[in-house]
């Protein structure tokens, strides 16, 4: 968590989405890109930019696994040895910072994917270890599956076009199932989606450590035929 290329989101964040993020911004004034500067964003950054920017995404990693996806943006660049502007020249918004995480992350959704067909495992056994890694992607960093959920039905979200990775990829195993006659009629990949990833939410807001294998259980049970 390729997709299906829906088209470039553009990101815009004003100071007041900045306060409801819970992120201070820099006190400059947002300005959209000009057509000068966005297709200059295409173009290789120069080396010292690629430094910070690898940087900024080495430690909002870290990061996010020790605080959650809600943390400090200002602590990550402090951290990272950078000024908030520079962060924020880099990733604008805190999803436009995860979107940039995810890319590894969807090379391994789509590989997990190929791996569960593989695995010639009857199909309830396949749906659910291609279910518990699929949590495991959503809730990798903790707080970012809500925002990931959040994203699926976004087009306007920078993770909107990584989501569609991780929707392509259930598409695959649950069609896979399907060709088998091994699912009940009727079941819209979309929406299987749509229920594991509320399973992915609530254990990734629970304050104890849940066993979502149970919770996935019912899922399968629902659409697998007897």
């Amino acid at each position: 968590m390729t997709a299906a290329d829906t088209g470039k989101a553009t990101i815009a964040s004003s100071p007041e989405t900045a306060a409801a993020q819970g992120d201070p911004r820099p006190s400059s004034p947002e300005v959209a890109p000009s057509a000068e500067e966005s297709s200059a964003v295409k173009r290789p950054m120069r080396a010292d930019a690629k430094r910070n920017y690898d940087k900024i995404l080495a430690t909002a990693r870290v990061v996010f696994t020790e605080r959650g996806a809600d943390c400090s943006l200002d602590e990550i660049a402090k951290r990272a040895g950078v000024g908030p502007g520079t962060l924020y020249r880099h990733f604008p918004t805190r999803d436009a910072l995860i979107d940039a995480l995810m890319q590894d992350w969807t090379d391994r959704v789509a590989a997990d994917a190929d791996a569960a067909i593989a695995t010639g495992l009857p199909p309830r056994e396949m749906l659910l270890g291609w279910f518990e890694h699929f949590v495991d992607h959503i809730t990798l960093h903790r707080g970012a599956a809500s925002k990931i959920c959040a994203a699926m039905d976004d087009p306007a979200s920078p993770m909107y076009r990584k989501c569609r990775v991780m929707s392509d990829a259930n598409a695959r195993v649950i069609d896979h199932v399907q060709a088998d006659g091994d699912l009940r009629p009727g079941v819209d990949p979309a929406n299987v989606m749509r229920l594991v990833s509320g399973v992915a939410s609530v254990a990734d807001t629970s304050h104890t450590a849940l066993d979502v294998r149970p919770m996935l259980e019912v899922v399968v049970d629902g659409i697998v035929r007897d």
